[in-house]
């Protein structure tokens, strides 16, 4: 079984019984299209239709049933997330002979049909295309099958189309494009195939992300004066990003082709007064620099560029978009300095809450002044009854924080949304060395922290134990030294501890999290000792020694001279006594015997 969207009704509309030549076109017309309707759905878990679906009370007053003022005409149904299972029939033209039957007129009224997030199977009927006043068509979040009917660009009024989240295969109509009233356009996540149509020019939200789509992004994207959201993320598109995508970015709030197979530089002709709130590339073959032209997209929150092979010095001057919540530059081939003759001198990177520099080949210090200006971290974290994402709260409210990918707690994690109260901080395999700046014990927020792979020394810095609200840290793969800060024992919500392939001495803390680490999280650190691991702390909390060398010889002169000498005696005489006792002849060991005692004799005589 599928999922419920519009298809259910329009299942009822051909499924209405045929009452004859003397059909009236009324309220009861429509009652006894809902009632087929109803009469398709096996599974109704909350009794909604059962109980809110009467025939003793106006049609005009069912549950999800809308009515027009003047002529009191069902002109909307809303069925969406009600659980209801059903099937649509896939060629319901047929059992009228393939004639669409008069008495479908009665619903020309209609204006919008939502049964989003249902059961439904089957395919889309493509009668639908003849509800010429149709204007918001959602059947998302079910489980339709088969192709999107070509009769879908009939509705002339459509505004709203989603079909997302279905299990939809075959090519998108090129007939969408002569829709030209239509605003909202959602594919995502089903089988589509072959090449993104040209999109009707009146769309304000494009997005066909997670399927197979190929070939390049269609030059008439240009024509999109009015687009608010270009999402193509997850298919297998290539060629070059159009670079009109700068232009359109006064009215452009969101940009996505994560996860293609994109060639060249990206668009460098981001205008003055550029809209953009997030602008997503990560995982293409895109190279040169990052354009500069983005310090003019003021409202930019989301800057993802990772896996790509963008070559340029760490981006400082994106410090001047004190919007920015989201950085990750990972994996590509960022050098340099951070914060190093940096222009910006005043709220530096300062709403910045997740930040991924990992895999590129930053160098230099640490600076304290880049961390002390992340006050969004700094800030104490406030606990909220229901969690909020980092979405547009704009009308269509696109969710733009989407499918970021982060090493945290060992492993590499999928978002598909990001809390607002998400922190991270990853610089894992750069080139960074000295001290860890104190400063970053004052970031009380933060819940990931990864230093790992750098050439960071000097001790790991006490005031990370003020990182209250911190599940993994990874330290290791450096050269930091001394002993592990007894206050760590405060992280209480540590998940995750990398301390390993350092050279840190001394008892490991016990207590709290610290009971249920394994020994990876110490390994390749010679001189720490106690739990877990299997070498234990002496009395003062140091390492047992170890003998030195002049004790090892001293040890070695007369208990190892005595036991050599004892087992080459042994030898000798089983060795002797074998020889004898096997040849039968003793009389060889008593002349041998006789022959030494002699000589002693002489030499005691003589002296």
């Amino acid at each position: 079984m599928g999922k419920i969207g519009f298809a259910p009704l329009l299942t009822a509309l051909l499924l209405l019984p045929t009452v004859g030549a003397t059909l009236y076109v009324d309220i009861t017309t429509d009652r006894l299209a809902l009632l087929a309707l109803k009469s398709q759905v096996t599974h109704d878990p909350g009794n909604l239709l059962e109980n809110g679906w009467s025939t003793s009370t106006s049609v005009c007053n069912w549950i999800g049933v809308t009515c027009g003022s003047r002529h009191h005409r069902v002109t909307a149904l809303n069925l969406s997330g009600m659980g209801l299972t059903g099937t649509i029939q896939p060629h319901l033209g047929n059992l009228f002979n393939g004639e669409i039957p008069s008495w479908f007129g009665s619903f020309t009224k209609l204006k919008s049909l939502s049964s989003y997030h249902n059961n439904f199977t089957g395919v889309i009927p493509s009668t639908l295309g003849n509800l010429s006043k149709l204007e918001m068509l959602i059947l998302s979040e079910n489980d339709l099958k088969g192709q999107i009917p070509t009769a879908v660009g009939n509705l002339s009024s459509l505004k709203y189309l989603a079909l997302n989240d279905n299990q939809l295969s075959g090519e998108i109509p090129s007939a969408i494009g002569n829709l030209t009233s239509l605003k909202f356009l959602t594919l995502i996540s089903n089988n589509l195939t072959g090449r993104i149509p040209t999109p009707p020019p009146s769309l304000h939200v494009f997005r066909v992300a997670e399927n197979s789509l190929v070939g390049e992004i269609p030059s008439s994207v240009c024509n999109l004066s009015s687009i608010l959201c270009i999402d193509l993320f997850k298919n297998n598109l290539g060629g070059t990003i159009p670079e009109c995508v700068g232009n359109l970015s006064s009215t452009l709030l969101h940009f996505s082709v994560q996860n293609n197979n994109f060639q060249g530089k990206p668009p460098e002709n981001f205008a003055e007064g550029c809209s953009l709130k997030s602008f997503d590339i990560d995982n293409n073959q895109l190279e040169g620099s990052l354009p500069r032209s983005l310090s003019n997209c003021k409202d930019l929150e989301l800057l993802d560029v990772g896996n790509n092979n963008i070559n340029d010095t760490f981006p400082n001057w994106l410090g001047n978009l004190d919007q920015l919540r989201v950085l990750v530059l990972r994996s590509n081939r960022f050098y340099g300095h951070i914060d190093r003759n940096s222009e910006v001198t005043v709220s530096l990177f300062s709403r910045l809450r997740v930040i991924d520099l990992s895999h590129n080949d930053l160098s230099g210090h640490l600076s304290t002044k880049f961390f002390k200006n992340l006050f969004a971290i700094r800030e104490e974290y406030e606990k909220k009854v229901k969690p909020e994402y980092m979405i547009d709260v704009s009308p269509d409210r696109v969710y733009y924080a989407l499918t970021l990918s982060f090493i945290t707690k060992g492993l590499v994690t999928e978002f598909q949304l990001i809390l607002t109260s998400w922190t991270a901080i990853d610089f894992l395999n750069n080139k960074f060395f000295g001290e860890i700046p104190q400063a970053v014990g004052e970031l009380h927020s933060l819940l990931v922290l990864n230093l790992s792979h750098n050439s960071l020394s000097g001790r790991i810095p006490s005031s990370l134990g003020d990182l209250s609200e911190l599940e993994s840290l990874d330290l290791s793969s450096n050269k930091l030294e001394g002993r592990i800060p007894e206050q760590l024992k405060n992280l209480i919500f540590l998940e995750v501890l990398n301390l390993s392939h350092n050279y840190l001495t001394g008892p490991i803390p016990e207590g709290n999290q610290f009971d249920t680490f394994s020994n990876d999280s110490y390994s390749g650190n010679l001189g720490l000792c106690g739990f877990p691991l299997s070498t234990s702390c002496s009395n003062n909390g140091k390492l047992k020694p170890t003998p030195t060398e002049d004790q090892l010889i001293r040890g070695f002169n007369w208990k190892t001279a005595m036991l050599m000498g004892y087992g080459c005696g042994l030898v000798f005489g089983l060795s002797m006594g074998y020889i004898i006792f096997t040849t039968g002849k003793p009389w060889l060991f008593v002349r041998v015997v006789e022959r030494v005692e002699k000589k002693y004799a002489k030499r005691e005589n003589s002296n």
